[in-house]
């Protein structure tokens, strides 16, 4: 066993408590929700970082200015399709509307800019560097199987909308679910545009939490 698919049976499990922590109703907020979060980036980047291959680490920045500009299509594009879930959703499910200001709720506990800064600059990118650049990378090298980088792909979005389960806030979970499938099916198809999905998840973050709420 390779020392990335070690570190991935750490990682996760870690991953997983600090989301149970997080988002449980019996741990939430204990303390600032945002202090944890900021350490949850930092701890998973860190552990990602060390279990990495020394050589690959970093993504390599192919392409810089493509790069960015598909970043930030991609976060105006999910942005809309999660604007459209939005309405949908709240037509067929009494629940929902409500379960959704239960997310934007947690805009509590720091001014709203810090909180803008931390989701551009630490959350968002150490969220994507670490489930696509750590979690679904070692899982396409590590896994059998005739499609392993498929299996990769679904077993890495389906985890990433399963450590939200214990916020028992079905739309999170399933908002999880569907960015989780959209970054993933990316990276599975182009690994070298990581990069701009890095730039796509900070900004989309930014994007429907703060700039223009859904």
């Amino acid at each position: 066993m390779s020392r990335s698919s070690k570190g991935l049976m750490l990682a996760v499990p870690v991953a997983a408590l600090l989301w149970f922590y997080m988002f449980s109703p019996w741990t939430q907020g204990r303390p600032n929700f945002w202090l944890v979060m900021s350490c949850s980036a930092i701890i998973l980047t860190s552990l990602g970082l060390f279990f990495s291959p020394a050589g690959e680490r970093f993504p390599k920045l192919e392409k810089p200015f493509l790069q960015l500009l598909g970043g930030i299509l991609l976060a105006f594009a999910l942005w809309g399709i999660f604007w459209i879930g939005d309405k949908a959703s709240s037509w067929l499910f009494s629940f929902a509307r409500p379960e959704v200001d239960a997310v934007y709720s947690m805009k509590e506990g720091l001014p709203v800019p810090v909180i803008g800064l931390l989701l551009l600059f630490l959350i968002g990118p150490a969220e994507e560097f670490f489930w696509r650049g750590f979690v679904q990378k070692t899982l396409s090298s590590s896994l059998g199987g005739r499609y392993p980088k498929d299996y990769a792909f679904l077993l890495t979005a389906a985890i990433y909308a399963l450590v939200h389960i214990w916020s028992f806030n079905f739309m999170l979970v399933m908002a999880a679910l569907v960015a989780g499938l959209v970054w993933g099916f990316i990276y599975r198809i182009c690994p070298k545009a990581l990069p701009a999905l890095i730039i796509s998840h900070a900004l989309w973050d930014v994007l429907v939490f703060i700039v223009l709420p859904i």
